[in-house]
């Protein structure tokens, strides 16, 4: 199963660690989606910045 990861919110002003982890996803910029593959290492990365991010399930 894959991920379709969108960030939609900006990263300026937040913690340190939820910048690195956007930027770990391959987000940089607002509205930046990437697909990766569904794992706990993902699901954690994505669950630390859920408020900033939009998530999709694809095949």
């Amino acid at each position: 199963m894959k991920l379709q990861v969108k960030l939609v919110k900006s990263l300026i002003g937040r913690k340190p660690n939820q910048v690195k982890t956007a930027h770990a996803l391959g987000l940089k910029k607002i509205n930046q989606v990437v697909v990766k593959e569904s794992n706990e290492a993902i699901l954690g990365m994505i669950q630390t910045i859920g408020h900033l991010v939009q998530v999709e399930e694809i095949e």
